[in-house]
């Protein structure tokens, strides 16, 4: 029996195996858009939340969740500090409504917002990697160093030796307009310039089984990246998850 496998192409067929390969070849360099790469970013959100989760500070006053979108994170800050400041430059939906958290919908380039030394802790999870990227998150104007301005700002905001909890893209240095910056040997020092770097672990998937790996500082800072589209599952780059403080 000849053995066949589907094919998804706008409808499913199936074909017989030996065509397999070759069809899905032509098909993913014709509609790279529609089939995933691997490896892909999937799980990204798990090791950045976790390692966020961990190094939280378990008691405080005020903490800042710098770029909340749809996150869960200011939920679980909520279970630790009296008020919780979650901002993000759009509009959060968020689907509870808890006591302790207030949510600040603010572009942190505007001079007019400002908390100094308010902050006891901050968690910046995947956010300041955008920072100043016209083009997305309605972010009409082009500042090439948003990011560098950005943390300049949290570290201000911050009560003295407050800590300021980091995950970022790394890879070899690239921006991939209008999407997101990668930190590599260059500009990763650049970003952290001012911060005491407390604890730091990088991972990255080295392997095609799309697993993510706790590896080296220098392998996963020259990791080979590929993430210029806005689906996840599309991109890679390794993460680096930082404790910082000031």
């Amino acid at each position: 029996m000849m053995r066949t496998r589907v094919v998804h192409l706008s409808l499913s067929i199936r074909v017989p195996l030996v065509l397999y390969r070759p069809l899905r070849y032509l098909y993913r360099k014709l509609r790279p858009d529609i089939l995933p790469r691997i490896p892909n970013l999937l799980g990204d959100r798990d090791v950045e939340y976790s390692f966020a989760i961990k190094h939280i500070p378990k008691a405080g006053d005020k903490v800042l969740d710098f770029g909340s979108g749809g996150s869960f994170i200011p939920l679980v800050l909520a279970q630790f500090f009296n008020e919780v400041i979650a901002m993000d430059k759009l509009a959060i939906h968020s689907p509870w409504n808890h006591p302790r958290i207030k949510e600040v919908q603010a572009d942190i380039l505007d001079d007019s917002i400002s908390y100094p030394e308010y902050f006891d802790a901050i968690t910046n999870i995947s956010t300041i990697e955008h920072i100043g990227l016209a083009g997305r998150f309605d972010n009409a104007r082009h500042v090439p160093d948003g990011d560098l301005i950005a943390m300049k700002k949290l570290k201000d905001w911050l009560k003295p030796n407050g800590i300021h909890i980091l995950t970022i893209p790394v890879g070899r240095d690239t921006v991939y307009m209008p999407y997101h910056r990668i930190y590599g040997e260059k500009r990763l020092p650049l970003l952290l310039e001012g911060y005491r770097v407390i604890h730091e672990e990088y991972w990255a998937k080295p392997n095609k089984d799309n697993k993510w790996y706790l590896v080296d500082k220098t392998y996963a800072l020259n990791y080979e990246t590929d993430a210029g589209s806005p689906t996840a599952t599309h991109n890679i780059y390794a993460l680096g998850c930082f404790v910082l403080q000031k």
